[in-house]
């Protein structure tokens, strides 16, 4: 009996996918080339040109197709605020679940020595250099609520000190330990309210 290794493949590369496993896997793979041979043509597509075409923001480090993202982009955006985020997923959340106006800088990443993560591979240089060339009046750290996502925060408050800018943290409702990208919009919204100075 032949084997089934293209589907097999199909549902191998599914499961690169957070939260989906290989049972999650298999019925998708299952759905699309049984009940939706055109949306499985569709996303091969359009993940073909994403794949292509996104890349960094050359400003905040955000996903974007352009040399800057649209918030970048944006001139009614508040540039003495910045909001400095772990991923592109948490620039989604912010903006969706308060009325942020500031900009933002993508970390993509926090420190963590154990894995040969440091100051260079999350993009800090480029952030001082921002600090230093722009009229930044705040610094906002939502970095996640791990112990690395606080060493991160830390570390970066301690970076800003020289440039006399506030530097707050969010703080209430985002549970330790907790990542913003599985809190809901309600708790994530009063977290931001109730940022707090951390020097």
């Amino acid at each position: 009996m032949p084997k089934q290794e293209l589907l097999n493949d199909v549902i191998d590369a599914l499961c690169c996918m957070p939260g989906v496993g290989p049972k999650s896997a298999q019925r998708i793979a299952l759905h699309l080339f049984q009940r939706d041979r055109g949306g499985a043509e569709n996303l091969a597509k359009v993940l073909q040109k994403a794949v292509n075409k996104l890349g960094l923001c050359k400003k905040c480090r955000t996903l974007s197709e352009h040399e800057l993202c649209a918030i970048c982009a944006n001139s009614e955006r508040d540039l003495q605020t910045l909001c400095v985020v772990e991923s592109p997923a948490d620039v989604w959340l912010v903006n969706q679940a308060t009325d942020f106006k500031g900009i933002f800088f993508v970390l993509n990443g926090r420190l963590s020595p154990l894995d040969g993560i440091g100051p260079d591979e999350i993009g800090l240089d480029q952030l001082e250099q921002q600090l230093e060339n722009s009229p930044i009046t705040e610094l906002i750290l939502a970095t996640n609520s791990t112990v690395e996502g606080e060493a991160t925060a830390h570390y970066i408050a301690q970076l800003a000190l020289p440039y006399k800018i506030r530097v707050s943290r969010i703080a209430h409702g985002v549970p330790v330990g907790g990542e913003l990208e599985f809190i809901d919009s309600n708790t994530l919204a009063h977290a931001f309210s109730g940022r707090r100075d951390i020097a």
